[in-house]
């Protein structure tokens, strides 16, 4: 028996051992597995292609600016740094009151009209060549100064019976002439009003037109009279002279038959072609009645620009200077 027992001992030893070998292999396995394992070889990543535009980027294009009048007592010899308008004269941007919105415009109370007026004043028409000015009636003693030359007076007295409706006072009798005689003095001061007529040596024209100041909300924060950033060109010169020209004419034409000019607005296009001559004029839009319309179309009509300079007629399309107006008969 003991002999068996001997045996069993050896055989559990021998298990004992096999066991403790199996599991040293198997934690060298687990450790050092990885040493002797090839590497999984790692995927191709896809290759992508970049494309950079390395050339000089196109130099930015210049909108269309539009135009604004510049008066002149705001008128500026320096250059704004940034070119909001278009004018006839160079500006610098100012505002009487503290930036109330993002607009490039001065702040300012007034109204609400599609127009764009910095400013309040009534109109006034040139002195040269058109001798009716409804607005600044000439006195009464100018009239009987005139009769020296009664081989016109069938010429002008169609004139005071247009603005009759007015002038309170009538125009004088034909009987002028002779009541004149008599009285020569009264000659010698009108002698003195002819003087401001020889001034049309000047360009500078005496027509300004009638402006109520609207109501804007701008960012400008400079404090000073209302005005905006503008660079005076020759199209700005060119378009001033033009503007001048058309209203000149609009507010006589409006005035000698207001009475059966209605209340609305007029919208025309045309252009102007390098000579200085209109073309391709045509009413867009007209809320108030014939009358005003052909009042509008006259006033056009009739322009007499001199020649587009070279500079500017170079800038512009082969049909010249396209433009467009709006114009307004107020109830007032």
């Amino acid at each position: 028996m003991s002999q068996d027992k001997k045996q069993g001992r050896k055989i559990g030893l021998a298990i004992l051992v096999s066991i403790v070998l199996h599991l040293a292999i198997g934690f060298s396995l687990a450790a050092f597995g990885n040493v002797f394992t090839p590497p999984t070889p790692a995927e191709e990543e896809v290759a992508e292609l970049t494309l950079m535009d390395l050339s000089t980027p196109p130099p930015p294009v210049e909108k269309n600016v539009p135009f604004l009048e510049t008066e002149a007592s705001k008128e500026s010899a320096e250059k704004p740094k940034q070119q909001t308008f278009e004018s006839n004269a160079n500006s610098l941007a100012a505002s009487e009151r503290p930036a109330t919105g993002d607009l490039p415009l001065p702040s300012q109370d007034g109204k609400d009209k599609p127009a764009l007026d910095l400013q309040t004043q009534n109109y006034s028409l040139p002195l040269e060549g058109t001798t009716p000015q409804p607005q600044q009636t000439p006195p009464p003693e100018k009239k009987p100064s005139e009769p020296p030359k009664p081989s016109a007076s069938p010429a002008v007295t169609p004139e005071p019976d247009q603005l009759a409706m007015l002038t309170s006072t009538p125009p004088p009798p034909i009987k002028a002439p002779d009541e004149t005689d008599p009285t020569p003095t009264p000659e010698v001061a009108p002698v003195t009003t002819p003087v401001p007529r020889p001034q049309p040596l000047k360009p500078a024209s005496d027509y300004q037109a009638q402006k109520q100041q609207t109501r804007i909300q701008g960012s400008i924060s400079t404090h000073g009279p209302s005005s905006v950033n503008a660079i005076g060109t020759p199209l700005g010169r060119y378009q001033k002279q033009m503007y001048d020209a058309v209203g000149a004419r609009w507010y006589q034409y409006m005035e000698r038959r207001r009475d059966v000019i209605g209340i609305g607005t007029a919208r025309l296009t045309f252009s102007i072609d390098r000579s200085g001559r209109v073309t391709n004029l045509r009413v867009l839009e007209n809320t108030a009645n014939e009358a005003f319309a052909s009042v509008c179309l006259q006033s056009v009509q009739e322009l007499k620009l001199p020649p587009i300079p070279e500079d500017v007629a170079s800038t512009l399309p082969a049909e010249g200077l396209q433009a467009e107006l709006t114009f307004i008969s107020y109830a007032n």
